[in-house]
């Protein structure tokens, strides 16, 4: 991993002169998510793909190391073969989707709540900033924490604050055993029973509402997987990798084309939150039959209650992000028009939170060279 790499050296050119002109960079592997949170305004690409391979892989250890431009594909193939996994479930969205795009984008899939995020995984990363710099934050075991909060926080930064080299990711082996049941509930049913079984110790790895059916999915050793069928009943599906991978991937029929003036949102909730509703007020929406509640289209709810995904009009961001907030969550324009996405994907943190964002692009990229108004329009 020398630094003195002719790929690194040309970035390293690429980007001091950008600072040096006051002009942006775009940062780019397989494209899979640029429709993910703001639009980068302007800027010639810096490609990642040609800066590819596993630098290293220990399956005893748990981990490993890949350049930025590996594809996603490629690493999941390597780890299947000796029975290991991405515990967060990274979704691709899209065949050229690279670890780099996973990590700068920070997104994990459905087995997110019962074995943590993406940047519970990180264990080391190097970045190239703003000024030229070779950054190594962590190491290649838990135990190595020198750095380690700094290598979580660039997780989902969406390469605002520097361009990643590699990136150090622990493993887990593939479950044992997994089974994926069916249940007829209605939506207040569903949320009240993950609620329920969330507090006991059952092999729960993910979890999908929609249409009256829930769907879940148990994963873990043989014994523990066959006394929760037993307990829990339900219809047994059949081809369930099919059923996961397209909710992953955002295949299923609920992720459909979206109309003229549409957005895909995602509403972050804690799990203990009602059936989630527009109201006439942020004090009644707490309550989700308090007068003046207003239904939405058609939702899928996952992670337990914690995900929440509808279609509604881009405009409707004022109103459903006051609706989540009031209920102790946020509010994310996932896919939408990029008028809407220009004037901001993700809910405000607050003066406070921005200032401390302000402070880590001030410390890495001072000029403003990466990704300039991605995650959000001040930066």
């Amino acid at each position: 991993m020398n630094a003195n790499d002719p790929i690194i050296d040309g970035w390293r050119a690429q980007v001091l002169d950008a600072a040096a002109q006051g002009r942006a960079l775009t940062i780019r592997g397989g494209g899979s998510k640029d429709f993910y949170g703001g639009v980068a305004t302007g800027g010639a690409v810096l490609d990642t793909r040609a800066y590819a391979g596993v630098i290293d892989y220990e399956p005893t250890e748990l981990f490993i190391t890949a350049r930025s431009g590996t594809p996603l594909a490629e690493i999941e193939a390597l780890l299947a073969g000796r029975g290991q996994i991405f515990p967060f479930e990274p979704p691709h969205f899209g065949a050229g989707a690279t670890v780099g795009g996973v990590f700068a984008a920070g997104l994990s899939g459905p087995r997110r709540p019962s074995a943590g995020a993406l940047r519970d995984y990180v264990l080391g990363a190097r970045l190239l900033d703003g000024q030229g710099r070779v950054l190594r934050f962590g190491g290649q075991v838990m135990k190595n924490v020198a750095g380690y909060d700094v290598s979580r926080m660039l997780a989902g930064s969406l390469g605002t604050l520097g361009l990643l080299l590699d990136v150090t990711l622990k493993l887990l082996p593939r479950p044992v055993e997994e089974a994926t049941l069916r249940f007829e509930l209605t939506e207040d049913q569903a949320l009240a029973l993950l609620n329920s079984w969330g507090g006991q110790p059952l092999p729960i790895s993910a979890s999908a509402w929609e249409h009256g059916v829930l769907t879940l999915r148990l994963s873990g050793q043989r014994a523990a997987v066959q006394a929760a069928r037993h307990r829990l009943g339900g219809e047994k599906l059949d081809d369930a990798g099919i059923f996961w991978q397209a909710l992953r991937e955002q295949t299923a029929t609920f992720f459909r084309p979206l109309a003229e003036g549409e957005a895909l949102w995602r509403i972050g909730l804690p799990t203990t939150a009602p059936a989630f509703r527009l109201h006439a007020t942020a004090a009644n929406a707490r309550d989700g039959a308090a007068h003046g509640a207003q239904a939405l289209g058609p939702q899928l709810i996952e992670w337990g209650g914690g995900q929440r995904w509808l279609h509604a009009p881009a405009s409707a961001g004022p109103a459903l992000r006051a609706a989540a907030t009031a209920l102790g969550g946020h509010a994310t324009l996932f896919r939408g028009p990029d008028a809407a996405r220009a004037a901001g994907a993700f809910t405000h943190p607050g003066a406070a939170l921005m200032r401390i964002h302000a402070g880590l692009k001030d410390e890495f990229d001072p000029k403003r060279v990466f990704n300039r108004a991605r995650l959000f329009p001040e930066l």
